[in-house]
Parts: C-alpha cells; sequence; structure tokens
C-alpha cells in the first residue's frame, strides 16, 4: 500500500477517535452537569430534575463506548501484562497478532449482536420511560463507535498503524521512519 493512502487512512481513523473522545469528554462533564444541577434543585427548590436517572444513564453507557476507538489507538486498554511483558521477539510479535485478532473477531460479534437491538428500537420508536427519549439515537453511537474501534484493530494487523504504543515512538504512531 502506498505510503500516502497509508498516512490517509491512519489520520483519518486518528480524527475519528478524536472526534469520539471529545464526544465522550463532552459527555462526561454533562453528566456531571445534570447531577450538579439535580443536587442544587432538591437542596434549594425540593425539586430534582425528573431526567436525571434516564439522561445520565444514557449519557454514561455512550461516552464509554465513544471512549474506546481512542483508548484503543493509544493502546492504552486493560491487557495481562503478565505474560506480556515477559514474552520477546517473534513470541511477543506472535501473541500481539493474536490479541488483535482476537479483539477485531469480539468487536465484529459485538456489532452482529447490536444492529438487531438498534433496528428493533429504530422499527418501534422505543422511549424511555420516564422522560419519553428516543433510545435509537443513542443505540447507533455503539456499532459505530465498535466499527472505529475493529478497524483501528485491522490498521494494526495490516500495518497501516505501527504496532508499537504510541508514547514508545519518535514519530507520531501514523509515520513511518522507512526512508
Amino acid at each position: 500500500m502506498a505510503k500516502p493512502l497509508k498516512t490517509f487512512i491512519a489520520l483519518g481513523l486518528e480524527r475519528l477517535a478524536l472526534a469520539c473522545a471529545a464526544l465522550a469528554a463532552f459527555g462526561m462533564t454533562a453528566i456531571v452537569g445534570i447531577i450538579v444541577t439535580s443536587v442544587l434543585m432538591r437542596k434549594f427548590a425540593n425539586a430534582p430534575l425528573h431526567i436525571t436517572e434516564e439522561v445520565v444513564g444514557l449519557m454514561l453507557s455512550v461516552s464509554l463506548f465513544l471512549g474506546l476507538p481512542m483508548v484503543t489507538l493509544k493502546q492504552n486498554h486493560v491487557r495481562v501484562s503478565l505474560i506480556a511483558d515477559r514474552l520477546k521477539g517473534g513470541a511477543h510479535t506472535g501473541m500481539s497478532y493474536i490479541a488483535l485478532l482476537a479483539g477485531i473477531g469480539f468487536f465484529g460479534w459485538l456489532i452482529l449482536e447490536t444492529i438487531p437491538w438498534f433496528e428493533f428500537a429504530f422499527r418501534r420508536g422505543l422511549k424511555t420511560e420516564t422522560t419519553r427519549i428516543l433510545l435509537w439515537p443513542w443505540m447507533i453511537l455503539m456499532p459505530v463507535s465498535l466499527g472505529i474501534t475493529g478497524t483501528i484493530l485491522l490498521a494494526r494487523v495490516v500495518g497501516i498503524i505501527d504496532m508499537a504504543k504510541p508514547e514508545n515512538l519518535e514519530t507520531t504512531p501514523f509515520e513511518t521512519t522507512d526512508t
């Protein structure tokens, strides 16, 4: 694959992951704002926000999934270091590929499981119980973020994104040192 195309794809994935992370950060900030507002209204007006539980629950779920692409891109996810840190050379590379392929399979399976739930909610116009918020706009973000995450893993397998951990690189994770 030509270097400009690899760079274009890698930068596109980085920007998608960054956009997802920004939305996740906004969601987490909004959660704090809603909870603080609800607590203040309960304390001073004896009337908490009735939307707090449902909206915070939806935003927390969405924020967690939207953060996943950036965590995967930066390789800051949980890993079993007991094994990974002891492997060297080809064994470490082999284990890395096995982990990437397992991740691709896992995220692919999750996407296949989430799509019918989304379609069910969309066709029936399902809404939350108290505040009557449509569920499908929230639910579509799960397969989208999982798809981006799986694509990042696939880009790592095929060599578009470097296998090394980003902070261990002298260049950005998307630049190669080949001349």
